[in-house]
């Protein structure tokens, strides 16, 4: 009589689709109030004028205008100064 024994058991199998996350309104383009901007893990972008950070750190326009970017220097918990990019609207 023809069987297939047990199979072992596997690890690591399951498979999430991705966060897309990322940039998603480059500087110069416009935007509308409320629009996404950047979705991010952590503050790897700052905010900056006319944007808000909500709470899963996604920076989003708070008026209409033209996304800009500019780098910043930010002092870190430990002192320790690194640079950082800036998003704004103007």
């Amino acid at each position: 009589m023809a069987h297939v024994k047990a199979g072992g058991t596997t690890k690591n199998m399951h498979d999430s689709p991705g966060q897309r996350l990322g940039v998603k309104l480059y500087g110069g383009q416009k935007v509308k109030t409320g629009q996404v901007i950047v979705r991010q893990v952590g503050m790897t972008k700052r905010p900056g004028e006319g944007t808000m950070v909500s709470r899963n750190f996604t920076i989003h326009a708070t008026r209409d205008g033209v996304v800009a970017y500019t780098k910043r220097r930010v002092r870190l918990f430990s002192g320790r100064s690194v640079s950082r990019t800036e998003v704004s609207v103007h």
